[in-house]
């Protein structure tokens, strides 16, 4: 293939090399036995880089080459899992913010990206290792009302569906931690890369006090 321009040859460099890494840290992530919650932290930031330099086309052409990476790496299954939520959130966490979006619309949304991946990879892993794992969660679920019943001395006595729903919030409430804490961390690192993303609401001003 001929490169006709600097940029072309840009754009194809920054596309393997950030795909690559991304794909590195996936690998990692699943087969390290340290340091996830960093790496889950970093995750999604290669992605997220290239389409705050490159473009939504780039973007698309660098998520692409990393699913295929996997998939031949890690096989059909365990390639295709970090589409849910982590490839998906890149892509759009980095549109938004090529896009000049607020940080409410990429928040919001990137939630409920976040919660639908959790549960597409929990019925995927249940798949791989023929076991129910909602079946684990909801015991985590309860243990920790039960918890709270004894705290306080409650005369309750929780249902299925309370012990459910209880899972379903804590679920959404990680996510949202986790979201959130993906936006400091790029309105923090990226404005050193010359790829600036667009302030916080007022309302976070104290929280993300990071002068870029």
């Amino acid at each position: 293939m001929k490169i006709s321009t600097k940029s072309e040859a840009l754009n194809i460099v920054e596309t393997s090399y950030l795909a690559a890494l991304s794909s590195l840290l996936w690998v990692a992530l699943y087969y390290l036995p340290i340091g996830g919650a960093l790496l889950r932290l970093i995750l999604p930031l290669p992605i997220t880089l290239l389409h705050l330099r490159r473009g939504t086309k780039i973007a698309f052409e660098g998520l692409l080459i990393q699913f295929l990476l996997l998939f031949i790496i890690m096989g059909p299954v365990r390639g295709t899992l970090f589409l849910f939520p982590y490839g998906i959130l890149s892509f759009w966490l980095g549109w938004c913010w090529f896009k000049k979006k607020s940080w409410g619309l990429s928040f919001s949304v990137g939630v409920i990206l976040g919660t639908l991946g959790f549960f597409l990879r929990v019925v995927a892993l249940s798949t791989l290792v023929s076991e129910n794992l909602w079946v684990i969660i909801t015991r985590a679920s309860y243990g920790l009302i039960d918890k709270f019943i004894e705290l306080f001395n409650l005369p309750l006595s929780p249902s299925i569906q309370i012990i459910q729903l209880v899972a379903i919030l804590l679920i959404t409430f990680q996510e949202m931690v986790y979201v959130l804490t993906l936006h400091i961390l790029a309105y923090s690192l990226f404005p050193r890369l010359n790829s600036p993303i667009p302030d916080p609401p007022r309302v976070l001003n104290s929280l993300v006090d990071l002068n870029p």
